[in-house]
């Protein structure tokens, strides 16, 4: 079966975006670009909401621009071909090799996972990490832990009143003092 992950920056104190809407701390170095290359690797398709989405838009273009190195070259050229399914109720269209949902995420997972496919299911942004976290969907959280606090904003992680243990599967240091940790869910 395929497994879902959340993967995300994250700051030290848990948050994906600052109070203000703010995430320029989370600009990569080269390591940890290097590392979001390697990870993308693995993915078979990837949920999306709107917030991150439109984010990534410029992936869909950014082969064209002349001005790209070659690591920012190979991220577009994984990115634009991987299959997204994008969850929003105020789009009405999406672009690149995206198709739009607007049901339930649990359903879509579930469907994905009977699915034949390759990868794992990749889920980007907190709000829907939290409906699937929700739904015992995640099977593991992938953290790219910024030395940062910036004191309130979204949370990396869901706040609902289940407890849920995991175990450490990986550490490592990356570039600019960053540190990733990726746990699975104990069942």
């Amino acid at each position: 079966m395929r497994s879902v992950t959340y993967s995300m920056n994250v700051s030290l104190d848990g948050y994906i975006v600052g109070p203000d809407g703010d995430f320029n701390w989370t600009g990569p170095d080269d390591d940890v670009f290097r590392f979001w290359i390697d990870e993308i690797r693995q993915v078979g398709v990837h949920l999306l909401g709107r917030r991150l989405y439109e984010t990534m838009l410029y992936w869909e273009s950014a082969d064209q621009d002349p001005s790209l190195d070659d690591s920012k070259l190979e991220w577009a050229a994984l990115w634009k071909p991987l299959p997204k399914v994008v969850f929003s109720t105020t789009l009405s269209s999406v672009q690149g090799h995206a198709r739009l949902a607007s049901g339930d995420v649990a359903e879509e997972i579930e469907r994905l996972r009977s699915e034949p496919g390759e990868g794992d299911i990749a889920i980007g942004g907190a709000t829907l990490a939290a409906q699937a976290a929700a739904a015992g969907l995640i099977d593991e959280y992938r953290a790219i832990v910024y030395p940062v606090l910036v004191g309130g904003g979204i949370p990396f992680f869901p706040r609902h009143e289940r407890r849920v243990d995991l175990e450490l599967v990986e550490t490592r240091p990356l570039g600019s003092r960053v540190v990733y940790l990726r746990h699975r869910v104990v069942r």
